[in-house]
């Protein structure tokens, strides 16, 4: 008899800049695709049941280029700040963009905004999607527009991308450089936090650097999270996480999820989709045998990032349960890792 999967909860996608982005091709959720990673029917092949679904400003740059969340070359400009007005205008457009797709799925997805939302939505296998800043550029630096963000529906939010902004430093990109790199966090990013914490706001350390990093940490009131990241010490990026960070988010009863990125996964950071899985389940089995089971999930980055070609889309996301059953999980840490681990955060977290 077949064993039946948990539903799977994600950390990270970037589907919806399918919709509002101007420099990426359109693509119909409600239908099957062959390109990108994530629609309606292939989210229901998957047991794909919902996740931080990112709202990215993207850098001002010519049609013909393309940025993605895990290139380990950048042109200059795309880690440059961007505009205040520019970044509330676009952020908006994201914001509509799933505010209609709610509204075109008839029923299939739902914004969700508590845990009751997110508890029912789970249950019922309606894809429950949770707004995300990846960046909180379109935040003015007195953050008086926080609360008719939170109003709409934001819940999760990242302080940075990997630039800077009016609240903290990202990093860059760059293969075998330590996350260590530029100040922590400004007056007005502390104060961020602070906020975050009194709204019920998960504040999400991907991308920060590692000063802003121990800044939150001292901070906050809230488990510590990192959405869509991996093990620094299997694979050198400044986009991963330290054991000494690892070991705080574990501390704050918190999680990282983990990046299906294949430059954040392998040694060497190359950008190869032949990576096999087996160096993806390696991030899920340290994080859990050195930190606990408790404190590993998924956070694909589907939609903003190279994976393995053995997983291809969110239809192959039972392929990495089977491994991860291949590497020795049993049902029980398989449902911590696919949901259980996300519904704890949020329950603790939000409002």
């Amino acid at each position: 008899m077949p064993i039946k999967n948990p539903p799977i909860f994600d950390g990270h996608n970037d589907s919806l800049q399918a919709i509002y982005l101007p420099n990426r091709v359109p693509r119909d959720f409600i239908k099957k695709n062959t390109e990108g990673h994530i629609d309606l029917p292939r989210a229901a092949l998957g047991g794909f049941n919902g996740g931080l679904f990112a709202i990215f400003v993207s850098p001002l740059l010519p049609e013909t280029e393309k940025e993605d969340d895990e290139a380990p070359v950048f042109n200059p400009a795309v880690l440059k700040p961007v505009d205040f007005s520019y970044a509330r205008d676009l952020t908006q457009k994201g914001i509509e963009s799933l505010l209609n797709l709610e509204l075109i799925s008839q029923g299939k997805l739902r914004m969700v905004r508590n845990t009751r939302e997110l508890e029912e939505a789970i249950e019922k296998k309606i894809i429950a999607a949770v707004v995300h800043f990846e960046g909180a550029e379109a935040i003015d630096s007195g953050l008086k527009n926080l609360e008719g963000y939170y109003a709409t529906g934001l819940r999760s939010l990242g302080l940075v991308w990997s630039r800077p902004n009016a609240f903290g430093h990202g990093v860059p990109f760059t293969p075998n450089t330590s996350p260590d790199q530029g100040p922590g966090l400004t007056t007005a990013g502390k104060e961020l936090v602070k906020a975050c914490n009194r709204m019920g706001i998960l504040v999400d350390l991907s991308h920060l650097n590692e000063k802003g990093f121990w800044d939150v940490e001292k901070i906050t009131s809230a488990p510590l999270v990192a959405s869509h990241s991996c093990v620094y010490s299997l694979s050198p990026s400044p986009r991963n996480l330290m054991d000494k960070q690892l070991e705080a988010i574990a501390a704050s009863d918190g999680l990282v999820g983990i990046n299906f990125a294949v430059s954040f996964l392998r040694p060497d950071n190359k950008r190869d989709p032949h990576t096999p899985l087996s160096i993806l389940v390696r991030h899920f089995t340290y994080v859990a045998e050195k930190f606990g089971v408790k404190h590993v999930a998924l956070g694909s980055d589907f939609d903003g990032a190279t994976i393995p070609k053995e997983i291809g889309d969110v239809s192959g996301l039972p392929k990495l349960l089977d491994a991860l059953r291949g590497a020795g999980f049993n049902e029980k840490d398989l449902a911590k890792i696919a949901y259980q681990n996300w519904l704890r955060v949020l329950t603790d977290t939000w409002k």
